[in-house]
């Protein structure tokens, strides 16, 4: 027979602490402890295993592929206990119990922290956390069992649709006329602007990755435009950006609504059918929900959420 393999819960988190930080060094600092300790854990995993995991990368240390095929693998084994744990404590008090969410940047930014407070008003002892990145990101996590739920634009691979919010794009700019007078918005209403003006302008995109930025190059292809495009890694920078003229840029209206409203920025009205993007929250498919995240998606259908209509939802 052969020898059975017995590796701690503490030396699996530290050498996912290395394959995530690259160093000892690193992964010491994360995990609050000290640098022989990191090495000893190291040395033991890769004892038990039997393969080299890491290999020198200059000054610091990557995985092997064997290391990678055993990282992937841990960190799934580590957060699915993790929920295991969670899921007997919210299954024993379900308003005591953990509520772990992701969301999409412009949602994690604008929509889900009034919905979490909201949530924690009804339900003050659940733990809660929310991660926000963009959806390459939201995805990762959800797939490895680190989140219970996420919001996103739409589901991901893997992922099924519980409930679902209206989400308008619009295309802003900075005021191209000035306010009537102090305090009121340059334009009443959305600027009609032509595809010229739009394939002329400098446009203002996230990240690969980003779900705006997939939805804005569809856009700019059905139109068949080829703008100047800027990346930026962050929401907020590319508002700002917009704010003082650099470009322009395609955005929920939840993320803007208070600077259209006051004139700080304008809308324009794009060729074409209104851009609508659902927010949809997620979970992984097939899985029944623990009691605390089903909770969640109780409040949010009463909040205004609503069930997926057909070929959505659950299976």
């Amino acid at each position: 027979m052969a020898e059975e393999t017995r590796l701690t819960l503490g030396q699996l988190r530290t050498f996912l602490a290395v394959a995530a930080t690259g160093s000892v060094r690193a992964a010491a600092d994360q995990l609050v402890v000290t640098q022989p300790a990191v090495s000893s854990a190291l040395a033991a995993v890769r004892k038990q295993v039997g393969v080299a995991l890491v290999m020198r990368d200059g000054r610091g240390l990557r995985l092997t592929p064997a290391g990678q095929a055993l990282a992937e693998k841990a960190r799934a084994a580590l957060a699915l206990l993790d929920e295991a744990v969670a899921a007997a404590r919210g299954e024993a008090d379900p308003d005591r119990g953990r509520l772990r969410l992701a969301s999409v940047t412009t949602a994690g930014e604008h929509l889900a922290p009034p919905l979490l407070a909201s949530f924690l008003a009804g339900h003050p002892e659940v733990a809660v956390s929310l991660e926000v990145g963009n959806r390459r990101r939201v995805a990762d996590l959800l797939a490895h069992h680190e989140v219970d739920l996420a919001i996103g634009g739409r589901p991901p691979p893997g992922a099924e649709t519980l409930a679902v919010r209206p989400n308008h794009l619009v295309v802003i700019s900075a005021p191209t006329a000035p306010a009537a007078e102090p305090g009121r918005r340059a334009r009443a209403v959305p600027r009609v602007v032509t595809e010229a003006e739009l394939d002329t302008a400098t446009w203002l995109l996230r990240e690969p990755g980003s779900g705006t930025r997939a939805t804005s190059e569809a856009l700019l292809d059905g139109l068949g435009l080829s703008p100047r495009i800027l990346t930026f890694g962050s929401n907020g920078a590319v508002v700002e950006c917009v704010r003082i003229g650099l470009g322009v840029t395609l955005i929920s209206a939840d993320a803007v609504a208070d600077d259209l409203k006051s004139g700080a920025l304008e809308e324009w009205r794009v060729p074409g059918p209104p851009i609508n993007r659902p927010w949809h929250l997620v979970a992984r498919t097939g899985e029944p929900l623990a009691p605390t995240p089903n909770r969640f998606l109780t409040h949010l259908l009463d909040s205004g959420w609503v069930r997926p209509g057909p070929g959505g939802g659950r299976a």
